[in-house]
């Protein structure tokens, strides 16, 4: 990124936020905010531009003399200051600043270009505005939640810094950073868009898709303890329902187990022309949560390929209002800010992810029931039966969180409750769709993380380690380094923690 950027891809935003990278524009991007400035400043004087000599939203009736215009852009950032509940996260955080400069780096909000050097030398300090999750209904924007964004660019609010709450005056002064000055419509263009819940559905979908890897693994390392017939993955198998995700799924599931000697042929022991038994005491075919994990993890690559598609758009999207065009010398009215489009992927990702985990909870049942499974003890106990529990306990904070996954999937998407003098009469509840969503994400980590060590175990109990596959191997060896077998009856919260961890770190 070193030469500059002018499209920020969803590569970059990893980068920034898990690999230090800083954020640099190129010159293309300058000149193009620059423009856009300098055509509004000289186009809005004498003509009637809302939120610029208006009020807002069912005020805008109201003209504003140029004495005070610009006035109305800070009393804008003051008076929608008003979130409420905890701090969003500074991953989240920083996140929504990625995407809210997204905005303007398009030239298409005629704010100034200190504007984005100030929101860059943020991002790139670390300088993360303190911002309540609560406030939004994502319509005409996160205007609540990007106020207080707003509000530590002018130097005022609060911001964290070196893991301390501090003033941003403090802090700003402290790193030699001048606070903006208002130019023209700064104060709306900052709060007026999509960026809170954008930022908030990126770090969900950079989790989401690392936790669908998981699950692909897991799927895998539970067929290698079941001894599963090969062919539920078979290319031409997965090839005759023609479903893109489908078949991917099923591909890599191919590629991890392609070196596994846990696996069995269906041809060389029911095809062999030799079978004499009238009741198979190996399952002809697995369980579902066993079998069918390409058709049901098909549909959740396919939306979290789809989420990526739409928020990548909208962070390289102009999402405030009005618009100003350059090319053609005016400026346009309209609803980009409202957040339809997020809101709705972000219901469908924690549907996706609902069900992945729900699949998980199922295998992990499946290695937990010595009835169902026939090869395992009672929750993959390596103690004494009776006076050992094994991972029993561990199931509970499993399926009581995978419930509430369930509940949380209900849609935010087709919620809306009229207000603003219902002027925002139809409203999105983006970010509320992505705040559930975040919570549907740690809690998928959650059961993902005990699934894990209950796959662990079960492949010590059966003592196949030898056997499974190149790349589950290695999977196995990371976690045991972290998790130990173990026989005797221990405490599990901290296990259960440093997986989740491990499982959020790791690096395919």
């Amino acid at each position: 990124m070193a030469q500059g950027i002018d499209y920020i891809s969803l590569q970059d935003i990893k980068k920034i936020l898990f690999g230090g990278e800083k954020l640099k524009f190129s010159e293309e991007v300058s000149n193009r905010v620059k423009e856009s400035y300098d055509f509004l400043e000289k186009f809005s004087k004498e003509r009637i531009i809302y939120g610029i000599n208006t009020g807002f939203g069912p005020m805008a009736q109201y003209r504003v003399s140029d004495e005070e215009r610009i006035q109305l852009q800070y009393n804008i950032i003051r008076s929608h200051s008003t979130g409420a509940g905890d701090p969003l996260p500074d991953l989240y955080v920083k996140a929504a600043m990625i995407a809210r400069i997204g905005t303007f780096i398009q030239g298409e909000s005629g704010v100034h270009p200190d504007l984005v050097q100030l929101l860059t030398s943020f991002i790139n300090n670390d300088i993360i505005p303190f911002i309540p999750e609560h406030g939004s209904v994502g319509a005409s924007g996160d205007l609540v939640q990007l106020a207080h964004m707003a509000l530590t660019l002018i130097g005022e609010g609060n911001v964290f810094y070196k893991g301390k709450l501090q003033t941003s005056a403090e802090v700003m002064a402290a790193l030699n950073i001048k606070p903006f000055s208002v130019y023209v419509r700064e104060g709306l263009s900052v709060t007026n868009g999509t960026s809170f819940m954008t930022g908030i559905g990126l770090v969900n979908l950079i989790y989401a898709q690392k936790l669908l890897k998981w699950a692909i693994y897991a799927s895998v390392m539970v067929n290698e303890i079941a001894s599963s017939y090969d062919d539920f993955m078979n290319e031409k198998l997965n090839k005759v329902r023609r479903q893109d995700g489908q078949q991917k799924i099923a591909k890599m599931m191919r590629d991890i187990s392609a070196s596994s000697s846990c696996l069995l042929k269906r041809e060389d022991y029911l095809y062999n022309g030799n079978v004499t038994e009238k009741v198979f005491t190996h399952k002809v075919q697995p369980y579902y949560s066993l079998r069918c994990v390409p058709q049901i993890l098909g549909p959740v690559l396919e939306v979290i390929e789809n989420v990526e598609r739409v928020l990548v758009n909208e962070v390289n999207s102009a999402t405030d209002n009005p618009i100003v065009d350059v090319e053609n010398k005016t400026v346009y009215h309209g609803g980009n800010f409202h957040g339809d489009y997020v809101s709705f992927e972000m219901d469908k990702l924690k549907i996706a992810l609902t069900k992945m985990t729900m699949l998980m909870e199922r295998q992990m049942n499946y290695l937990f029931h010595d009835r169902i499974n026939g090869i395992l003890p009672p929750f993959v106990n390596m103690g004494v039966l009776g006076l050992n529990y094994g991972l029993q306990a561990s199931q509970f904070t499993a399926t009581s969180t995978t419930a509430e996954c369930q509940t949380l999937s209900n849609p935010m998407y087709v919620h809306s409750i009229p207000n603003n003098n219902d002027n925002q009469d139809v409203v999105s509840m983006g970010t509320n769709s992505a705040l559930l969503a975040k919570r549907v994400v740690n809690n998928s980590y959650q059961v993902m993380a005990i699934h894990f060590m209950a796959i662990v175990q079960a492949v010590d109990c059966l003592k196949i380690k030898d056997n499974l596959s190149k790349e589950t191997r290695a999977i196995y060896d990371e976690i045991r380094a972290i998790f130990p077998a173990f026989t005797e009856d221990t405490t599990k919260y901290e296990d259960i923690a440093h997986m989740e961890k491990y499982l959020k770190e790791k690096n395919f």
